[in-house]
């Protein structure tokens, strides 16, 4: 984990700051918060608020080095260095997510998934492996990071075997509240949820 205490918000928009930025062609060696805004479809005032969190006031009128800026949101992310990732669930979504190779840009990585199965599989590169042996993994692969993509009936008997096994934060896509226990943080993803809003935007 890395030193910084920023709001949630800002955490949560960083990753596509640094998209953005690191897509800019090598001779973008300025920018500044009103064109990261803009690119976006962010407010001014909002990234300026973010960036400074980061990386401080960037020069007047001038903005910040692009590299620099980079390095400093990579820092905050904690890009720096991989942070180990297992994923419980290994279904349609689970799959996907075990698929999808872009979680290490933001220092993450899926090292292995598990399942009810009694004996292990390969998905792509990664083992999935049974339920029965996630101690000992986390433990051997100091993993620090669990997801959540089975059922909601399952869903706090998983996070209550993460949780023993020493994972400090959780990411959960079953449609349930779980409860964890202090010092371990949760991010409950609610795929519905997010859809409804979209169609109520485009709705109305």
């Amino acid at each position: 984990m890395n030193g910084y205490s920023i709001p949630k918000a800002t955490l949560g928009r960083l990753p596509r700051y640094l998209q953005y930025l690191r897509g800019l062609p090598e001779t973008h060696r300025m920018i500044s918060a009103t064109a990261i805004a803009k690119a976006l479809s962010l407010g001014d005032v909002q990234v300026r608020k973010d960036l400074a969190t980061v990386s401080g006031a960037g020069k007047p009128r001038i903005g910040y080095e692009t590299d620099k800026l980079i390095t400093d949101i990579e820092s905050c992310l904690g890009c720096e260095r991989l942070t180990n990732a297992v994923l419980v669930g290994a279904g349609k979504l689970g799959s996907a997510l075990l698929d999808y190779d872009g979680f290490e840009d933001f220092g993450v990585k899926i090292v292995a998934g598990f399942d009810c199965n009694k004996t292990a599989r390969k998905k792509g590169t990664k083992d999935i492996l049974p339920i029965r042996e996630i101690g000992g993994y986390c433990r051997e692969h100091d993993v620090k990071l669990g997801i959540i993509t089975v059922g909601m009936g399952s869903a706090q008997e998983v996070c209550d075997k993460l949780v023993e096994s020493g994972i400090e934060a959780i990411w959960n896509f079953a449609p349930v509240a779980l409860k964890v226990p202090n010092g371990v943080r949760l991010k409950q993803e609610n795929l519905a949820l997010s859809l409804a809003y979209l169609n109520n935007q485009i709705s109305k």
